[in-house]
């Protein structure tokens, strides 16, 4: 079964590692990706540009509208993704735990829900 794995960090706190931490912890992504393909479940992953590079895209009463910029309330923002096929939510929440984001930000996991399934 495929799951997301949507990595939720505060962009601050990258920005404010000297570059040897900033190494490592890029470094740690680059060794969980491995893992991940060396395991032979990952299907997809990357990195999203900071927030502010967002585009925001509406439709309303037939019309739309286009919006520069991020519209979140929050201090973590999602910052990447990973999409895996395991056997189950178990295997995908032990990949979660495994994650760098999980020890200073969150890993969402969510099911793909197939388009035409029910």
């Amino acid at each position: 079964m495929e799951y997301m794995l949507l990595i939720y960090a505060d962009p601050a706190g990258l920005a404010a590692l000297r570059e040897a931490e900033r190494s490592t912890a890029l470094a740690a992504y680059g060794a969980y990706s491995e893992a991940l393909q060396q395991a032979g479940v990952l299907r997809a992953g990357n990195r999203l540009r900071p927030a502010d590079t967002a585009t925001t895209v509406k439709v309303r009463d037939g019309r739309t509208e286009v919006l520069n910029g991020p519209f979140i309330e929050t201090r973590e923002q999602l910052g990447g993704y990973y999409l895996i096929d395991v056997p189950d939510l178990d295997a995908a929440l032990s990949w979660a735990a495994r994650c760098p984001g999980a020890g200073h930000g969150a890993v969402e996991v969510r099911p793909i829900w197939a388009m035409g399934a029910a």
